[in-house]
């Protein structure tokens, strides 16, 4: 499978040849929900906690008299159903992450690139290296190139100087090919690759 390379200036820059093993699957949305699913719950803080009644700093003396009040017998102010008291199977403190097996999101990652390439919002650059790394000089670069909201994926490093010219960009997000994820692909309109880029994903995914 062959896919057009372009440059930043929207210059012709000859052809890359893809695998068609990882850039042309016949997409499986289950696959990739389930990877969305699995980074979205790893993703979770899960640090929201209640006080159960054992955790709640209360008087103990007995509220009133035992029998005789036509009321429910208390021992304790920290009973649930008072003003202050513990909650009843409160969220605690835990990690939200679910499983999911190494081949299978490895998968999910070949899926969304092929997603990517059939829907025609695959892009492959040379090189995204930026002459004066300014950030209106790139902005006028993506402009002219007609993307939305790009995420661009370079080889086993994004230079400094690219990073300090993009990181002001509204709905534009840079990401080294390790870094390189299912929910970030699909959360972007475009994804861009450089030829660099294209190589390290095909070397991981084979």
């Amino acid at each position: 499978m062959k896919a057009k390379v372009t440059t930043l200036d929207n210059k012709a820059a000859g052809e890359i040849e893809l695998n068609e093993a990882i850039f042309g699957l016949d997409v499986r949305a289950d696959i990739l929900h389930r990877m969305v699913k699995y980074q979205r719950d790893k993703a979770q803080a899960g640090t929201h906690k209640t006080k159960e009644r054992s955790e709640v700093k209360a008087t103990t003396k007995k509220m009133y008299k035992q029998k005789g009040t036509g009321g429910a017998r208390h021992g304790a102010k920290s009973a649930t159903q008072f003003r202050g008291g513990g909650t009843v199977f409160g969220p605690r403190v835990r990690s939200h992450a679910t499983e999911l097996p190494k081949k299978v999101r490895k998968l999910a990652l070949k899926h969304a690139l092929s997603a990517k390439q059939k829907e025609g919002t695959l892009v492959i650059l040379d090189s995204i290296s930026a002459k004066d790394a300014k950030t209106k000089a790139l902005a006028t670069q993506i402009a002219k190139l007609g993307w939305t909201k790009p995420l661009i994926v370079e080889g086993k490093a994004v230079t400094p100087e690219f990073l300090r010219a993009i990181r002001n960009l509204k709905h534009v997000d840079v990401l080294p090919t390790i870094g390189a994820n299912v929910y970030d692909i699909l959360n972007h309109h475009e994804l861009v690759l450089t030829t660099e880029a294209v190589k390290e994903l095909e070397a991981r995914l084979a």
